[in-house]
C-alpha cells in the first residue's frame, strides 16, 4: 500500500494541535521560573531591608516616632508610605525594630516597654549607671514580620493560580550594637 502525502491543510491542523498541547506546559514553566526568581529576589531583599533598618536605627533617636518611621520607610527603599517593590504587600509596618540588652549569661533580651529610656540622653545615663542592666539599650534588632505579634509574613505569589505551597517570607533578623541612638550634645529631644 502506497502512502499518500498529507495535504497542507491537515499538516497545519496537526501543528496547531501540537502547539495547543505544548504551550500551556511551556507557559507554566516560564511563570514558575519567574516566580522562583521573584522569591529569590525577595529573600535577598528582606535581608538588605533589615540590615539598612538596623544600621539606621542604631544612630536614630528611638523616642522620636517621625524619625523611626523615616528609618522604616528608607529601609524598604521608599521616601513615603508604600510597599516594598515586588514584595506582595510588605510595608514599613512590617519592619519591626526591637531594643535589646545583654544579661549576665550573655543572652540578648528585649527591653520591656516600661524599662525603655525616655530619650537617648537618659539611655546614656542608664548605661553609665548599670552597663549590664535591663534598662540600658545595648543592641538593636530588626525583623520582617507582621506588626501584630511578629508572626511570619505570608509569601504572596504574583499570580494566585500558580501551584505554590504555603510559604512565608523569612524574618531576616539583623542585630547590631547600639551606637549613639540619636544622642547629640546640646540638641533638644524630639517633640
Amino acid at each position: 500500500m502506497a502512502m499518500r502525502p498529507i495535504d497542507r491543510k491537515r499538516r497545519t491542523g496537526a501543528l496547531a494541535v501540537e502547539y495547543a498541547l505544548v504551550l500551556p506546559v511551556f507557559l507554566l514553566f516560564v511563570f514558575l521560573l519567574l516566580e522562583t526568581a521573584r522569591a529569590v529576589y525577595l529573600w535577598n531583599t528582606v535581608q538588605e531591608v533589615t540590615r539598612r533598618a538596623a544600621r539606621a536605627a542604631a544612630v536614630t533617636d528611638f523616642s522620636c516616632p517621625a524619625a523611626m518611621n523615616t528609618v522604616r520607610r528608607h529601609a524598604i527603599f521608599r521616601d513615603s508610605d508604600g510597599v516594598l517593590l515586588l514584595s506582595g504587600g510588605i510595608t514599613q509596618d512590617h519592619v519591626v525594630i526591637d531594643y535589646l540588652w545583654q544579661d549576665d549569661t550573655g543572652q540578648l533580651q528585649p527591653l520591656a516597654a516600661a524599662a525603655l529610656a525616655a530619650d537617648p540622653a537618659q539611655n546614656r545615663i542608664n548605661c553609665m549607671a548599670s552597663p549590664g542592666g535591663g534598662n540600658c539599650i545595648q543592641f538593636v534588632r530588626v525583623r520582617i514580620c507582621s506588626p501584630d505579634g511578629c508572626a511570619p509574613v505570608p509569601y504572596l505569589p504574583m499570580l494566585s493560580w500558580l501551584p505554590l505551597p504555603g510559604m512565608t517570607v523569612p524574618t531576616a533578623a539583623t542585630v547590631v550594637r547600639a551606637e549613639s541612638l540619636g544622642y547629640r550634645t546640646s540638641a533638644k529631644p524630639c517633640s
